[in-house]
């Protein structure tokens, strides 16, 4: 009597639903592009009610320092997108100095910005300040939109910086590899958002006087 056994394949394929991944990550960027478009739209309609005033109020702002950090943010975009050409050719350790170099210029650009805020709070013009709120109502709505907009750019910095630390950590437990850099991407499409985001804020508040 012949017994005919069956076998299990011997390599296990894990399926990887890499389409619906980039999908979804399009599909969240989008929500936040609806997010900042508010806001831009918000700013847009109140510099047409008081040009005067934001012309004023913009002039408070040091382009110099806003000028680093378009330059900081630019270069981790550049950093952040060799990343995934390193990673793509199974350059582990190439890969994590890339991303690790993009967190350490996001640092950079949030000590500017902290540094840029701190002096804004010791000449007064902070929300609700008593000198703040001695200036016309135009120039106390762009310096709460100043500190709105770019708050919450900061704060989406801050949550990039947080991606970007559990994608090194990822890599090097080898989660994510040439074969397998979904992941990857995706943070670094965020981090592209961030960019991309703080290029629309840059002219709006600096160079728009």
């Amino acid at each position: 009597m012949t017994t005919h056994a069956t076998t299990a394949p011997s390599v296990s394929h894990v399926h990887r639903d890499d389409v619906g991944s980039r999908m979804g990550m399009w599909l969240f960027l989008f929500t936040e592009l609806i997010l900042f478009g508010g806001m831009f739209i918000v700013y847009a309609v109140y510099r047409f009610r008081h040009p005067a005033e934001f012309h004023l109020a913009a002039g408070e702002l040091d382009v110099f320092v806003g000028t680093v950090n378009t330059i900081i943010l630019l270069t981790s975009s550049l950093t952040v997108a060799m990343s995934i050409t390193a990673i793509q050719g199974g350059r582990k350790h190439l890969t994590l100095a890339l991303v690790g170099m993009t967190i350490m210029l996001a640092v950079a650009f949030l000590v500017n910005k902290y540094f840029e805020w701190g002096h804004k709070f010791e000449i007064g013009l902070y929300p609700q300040s008593p000198e703040l709120l001695a200036r016309p109502n135009g120039e106390i709505l762009y310096f709460g939109l100043y500190y709105m907009m770019t708050g919450v750019h900061a704060l989406h910095v801050l949550i990039g910086m947080v991606v970007l630390a559990v994608m090194m950590v990822s890599i090097s437990r080898d989660t994510i590899t040439k074969d397998s850099y979904v992941r990857l991407e995706s943070g670094a499409l965020y981090w592209h958002l961030v960019d991309i985001i703080w290029i629309f804020l840059f002219p709006l508040f600096y160079l728009l006087h």
